[in-house]
């Protein structure tokens, strides 16, 4: 991209309708914007002050032309600086966090986050809803009879400090840029932006005031990035934002070609997850957990043994100590579907594919997901993987349970699992869980 001086005014809030014209074509003709003409754009248009049709030509503009690396730091900024950012100075103990890319029964950060707290690190997680065929964390937890996911910003320091992890909603003072710019996205075709993605992560990221953060990129059939080549280059800018808002980050790149674990829903997932911190888990969920659980308390400079504090309950009792902080109790049954049917193997061999997207996709269309964010969700609907790929199967045996409120929903969910399964004569390849390990340089 060609160098040029800031636009007359373009620094200047409110300056005037031309200047996000002029803005929106020395992005669409290739030009690199200056740091000033990225914060002046962020801030006005988090002020309401440029109109969504403008700034939808200008996303669509860095969709086709990309950001710069300068540019991506400076729009990043930009987001930190459009609201609060978190002061956690007052914990007594080192700050890690984890983010997903999102996936299908990806319920590692229940098991995740009370583990590394267990083992002297503070993890304060803020997550996400569910959407679309990738279930979100606050909607898992909120199965749990009584349990907040809105925490003010002293409350949720308070249960860092006497637990040490939190997991709970970003506060609308947290990057309200992202916010108004991810609206905005989803509803023009730009959401597939490496530098929009990355941005948006890291500025509520870097915002919620960890001192460290891994990344666990997802890629695979179930994942948002499918192929391996966009998932490292999404984990290398995320990593290089990091660093340049001087958090320690790292990310690990991880298969989301099945499920991960049995379960895929809400309560299912809460359930998995409780069997999981007592030892008794699916060995991928546990493989990729303790995989991110190891790269986060190095970050923090904490030396432990996550997998011993697995075994030992450590991280059971850290989890129902912040699950009972947040106002749920971790002994209440959880909802229970009304209906169930079975999915059977239609012939004898070895199972050698369950693909995770179509798994995603039937686990919402028994109510788990949402379409849109405001849907609501039903927290007893489900799936549970009852074969998982290289298992042995028997034709009649069944390979998946689907749970749901409403019975109509069954057969539906049943129709998006045809073609998602594969069963041969031979055992599939065996394939790492975690494909690769993104450093800053």
């Amino acid at each position: 991209m060609a160098d040029r001086a800031a636009l007359p005014g373009a620094a200047v809030r409110g300056a005037g309708h031309q200047d996000a014209v002029e803005l929106i074509r020395a992005k669409r003709d290739g030009l690199t914007l200056t740091d000033a003409e990225i914060r002046w754009l962020v801030a006005a248009y988090t002020a309401g002050e440029i109109a969504d049709e403008q700034m939808s030509a200008l996303l669509m503009a860095v969709y086709f032309r990309g950001l710069e690396p300068g540019e991506l730091r400076s729009w990043t900024t930009a987001m930190v600086s459009s609201g609060e950012r978190l002061d956690l100075s007052a914990v007594p103990r080192p700050t890690v966090d984890k983010h997903s890319t999102g996936g299908v029964g990806d319920k590692v950060s229940l098991v995740l986050a009370p583990l590394v707290a267990s083992c002297g690190a503070a993890v304060p997680q803020l997550s996400g809803r569910g959407l679309g065929h990738t279930g979100g964390t606050l909607d898992k937890l909120e199965s749990i009879p009584g349990w907040r996911a809105s925490l003010p910003a002293v409350e949720m320091t308070a249960v860092l400090r006497s637990v040490g992890c939190v997991i709970c909603a970003a506060g609308s003072g947290l990057a309200p840029a992202d916010r108004k710019l991810y609206a905005l996205r989803d509803v023009t075709g730009t959401v597939e932006s490496i530098p929009l993605i990355a941005s948006s992560i890291m500025s509520k990221k870097i915002a919620e005031g960890t001192a460290s953060l891994v990344l666990d990129v997802k890629v695979g059939a179930g994942a948002f990035m499918r192929e391996i080549p966009a998932a490292r280059l999404l984990a290398q800018t995320m990593v290089a934002l990091g660093a340049e808002h001087g958090v320690r980050t790292a990310a690990l790149l991880t298969s989301m070609d099945a499920p991960l674990g049995r379960a895929v829903g809400n309560a299912v997932e809460v359930d998995e997850a409780v069997t999981t911190l007592r030892g008794d888990g699916p060995a991928d969920l546990v493989e990729v957990t303790l995989a991110l659980a190891g790269e986060m308390l190095a970050l923090a400079g904490v030396r432990a043994d996550p997998a011993a504090a697995l075994a030992d309950g450590s991280a059971l009792d850290r989890y129902r100590r912040m699950i009972a902080a947040q106002g749920g109790d971790p002994d209440a049954p959880l909802p229970r579907a009304r209906y169930f049917t079975v999915i059977t193997a239609a012939e004898s061999g070895w199972l050698r594919r369950l693909d995770a997207r179509a798994v995603g996709v039937a686990a919402w269309r028994l109510g788990a997901g949402r379409a849109r964010k405001e849907d609501p969700v039903s927290a007893a609907a489900g799936l549970i993987c009852l074969a998982k790929p290289g298992e042995r199967v028997e034709a009649g045996q069944p390979l998946a349970e689907l749970r749901a409120d409403d019975e109509s929903r069954l057969a539906r969910a049943a129709d998006g699992l045809a073609g998602a399964v594969e069963i041969g004569p031979e055992p599939p390849a065996a394939a790492p869980l975690v494909i690769d390990r993104i450093s800053a340089q």
